[in-house]
């Protein structure tokens, strides 16, 4: 009998690039504001690829995605993300902190408003408290190695509650990503309404990460050994009539 072939999945589009080492070390870093809730997550209604199917704009969709987390949904269309990221320069490729600044100024405009951010400030992910802080008046925008999350997201079901855990460390950033929630992973999985993996630990606290039109649950180690930035706009959305 013939050889059988092996044929691999295609690496999903990324396209995110560091940040340029003194925009984080010159950044100011976000302290804890008010209390804290023990678990939180956004789900948006309506998600979408925002181009990130086809093309690098990643750090662009994280933006369309965190519009869409506002307490009135802000829907943005596919088209004008693309739009958006291709004016720019943004759309096969682009660094964190080049993409926050051009949002502040000249974000996304559709029927008579312009949808900015809001000043932004550096998120240190390896601490707990301040990192649920910041998810909690967020999201947060984060920068990835996206090796681990690609596997899992094409081993899942691909709708909102798959699981990313048990990741290695990985410095390799080339993707931008969010994270929207956070709580125990049982918790977690409830909110999704899907199933804890066997063996997993209910307790363990994880994340809500949104990449690829969809909501993954994560685990804290595997947040640590992919994440290389984070940032949190505050307010997030900033709306200005045209």
């Amino acid at each position: 009998m013939p050889e059988e072939m092996n044929v691999s999945t295609p690496k999903l589009p990324r396209g995110a690039r560091p940040s340029p080492r003194y925009r984080l070390s010159g950044a100011i870093p976000h302290q804890i504001i008010g209390t804290t809730p023990p678990s939180f997550i956004r789900i948006p209604k309506k998600l979408s690829f925002w181009g990130n199917s086809q093309y690098g704009d990643c750090v662009t969709a994280e933006e369309a995605f965190a519009k869409s987390c506002h307490d009135r949904e802000i829907f943005i269309g596919d088209q004008e993300v693309i739009s958006w990221a291709s004016t720019n320069g943004f759309l096969n490729g682009a660094n964190l902190t080049e993409v926050l600044d051009k949002m502040q100024a000249n974000g996304f405009r559709i029927n008579g408003s312009t949808y900015d951010d809001g000043p932004f400030h550096s998120v240190d992910w390896t601490n707990r408290a301040i990192l649920t802080n910041a998810i909690y008046h967020g999201p947060v925008k984060i920068g990835v190695a996206a090796d681990q999350l690609d596997t899992a997201y094409q081993k899942g079901n691909q709708k909102n509650g798959w699981f990313a855990i048990g990741f290695v460390e990985d410095t390799n950033e080339d993707h931008c990503v969010s994270l929207c929630g956070y709580g125990s992973l049982s918790w977690l999985a409830k909110e999704f309404e899907v199933q804890l993996p066997s063996g997993v630990n209910g307790n363990n606290p994880g994340y809500g990460l949104f990449t690829w039109d969809s909501i993954a649950i994560i685990d804290e180690p595997s947040v640590l050994a992919i994440t290389q930035e984070a940032w949190l706009r505050l307010p997030t959305t900033v709306i200005k009539k045209n």
